[in-house]
């Protein structure tokens, strides 16, 4: 046998894997350095938004708020854009307490300078909390007003009916609040009437009414933005978790789209003028405009005071094809259903839990 003797190429194929370690290390090392530098661009970018500060805007903090708490509330007022960044800058750069009381901030401002003006103590008269809780009907919001001292509920509700204290949102030649309040908490100076306190209330919620831009979803949906609020209303009353609000507010809508009664039982019990947990064969027949049993279309006007969230849900709900709902847990919980047939079969299992 001839033996066969291959010449060495002067390539060693075992050196290729270390031949590329110096530039898998370089590649990794230029990804990190792109992703810190993203990452520090976009943190630059909440601390310090590009742009203009825009109008200010009046924040109340609440006695007992944490850091973590009014940063999510400086987020929901448009204030900042993270309410985590806002808790992790409080945390780095060391932010000192800050008190309870109304502030005066401007939507895209510097974090620094948020914080200079929160660190610096209420800018507005802070005066004595009161808190208005969403899916209040304006005889219960009378009632929280009239237990500041020297304060009437008689009066607020009085002044709140007389038509001088108006909504921009207010039909003409309507002198009825009824869910044109917003449910927040307030701090009442000494030398705030009930005409003043009613007047801050309604500017609280045409301010957040516009922020929300009901106008423009009042004409997505052919309805006015009073009847837009009047679902919110609906919503607030009838919603028991917050997932369930965006698609209830879409079922109604549904509903008014292809002409169906609303059978909405919290309109039923608001002109009954009562509050229950079921209502009966017997309540449906009341003759009255706010019987959605009965009566098409949306209600003469809101059954209660609607939240933000309830706005939120009216204004953008979500786009579901449903046509009914039913509570079917016990924590409140609804389910939802396209077809009649899917709708009963829910209903059966809402009784078969003792829930119906």
């Amino acid at each position: 046998m001839t033996e066969t003797r291959l010449e060495h190429s002067g390539y060693d194929y075992d050196d290729e894997p270390r031949r590329r370690w110096p530039f898998v290390l370089l590649a990794l090392l230029v990804a990190m350095v792109l992703v810190a530098g993203l990452a520090y661009s976009w943190w630059q970018n909440q601390v310090e938004p590009s742009g203009a500060p825009g109008d200010p805007i009046t924040v109340t903090v609440i006695p007992g708020m944490s850091t973590a708490d009014i940063g999510e509330l400086l987020e929901s007022k448009g204030v900042i854009s993270s309410a985590t960044v806002f808790k992790y800058y409080a945390q780095v750069n060391g932010a000192g307490s800050i008190q309870a009381g109304d502030y005066s901030v401007r939507k895209g401002e510097d974090l620094s300078k948020v914080f200079e003006v929160l660190e610096g103590g209420a800018t507005m008269a802070t005066g004595q909390p009161i808190t208005v809780p969403e899916g209040l009907k304006l005889p219960e919001i009378a009632a929280v007003v009239g237990k500041l001292p020297g304060r009437s509920a008689d009066k607020f509700l009085e002044v709140a009916r007389g038509g001088t204290v108006r909504s921009q949102y207010q039909p003409a030649g309507s002198s009825n609040l009824e869910g044109l309040l917003l449910p927040e908490t307030y701090f009442v100076a000494p030398d705030e009437d009930e005409a003043r306190i009613l007047r801050r209330m309604v500017d609280a919620f045409d301010k957040l009414a516009t922020e929300l831009n009901i106008s423009a979803a009042a004409s997505r949906q052919g309805l006015t933005p009073y009847q837009v609020v009047t679902v919110a209303s609906m919503v607030e009353r009838e919603a028991r978790v917050p997932d369930d609000r965006g698609p209830i507010a879409q079922v109604i809508y549904n509903r008014l789209q292809k002409g169906m009664l609303l059978q909405i039982d919290a309109t039923v019990l608001y002109a009954l003028g009562v509050q229950k947990d079921t209502v009966l064969f017997k309540d449906l027949e009341i003759d009255s405009p706010y019987n959605t049993y009965k009566f098409l279309g949306v209600p003469p006007g809101p059954i209660a005071a609607p939240g933000r969230t309830a706005l939120q849900a009216a204004i953008t709900p979500t786009p579901v094809p449903f046509l009914y709902y039913v509570v079917i847990d016990e924590n409140g919980r609804h389910a939802f259903a396209e077809t009649g047939a899917e709708h009963n079969r829910n209903i059966e299992a809402a009784r078969k839990k003792g829930l119906r």
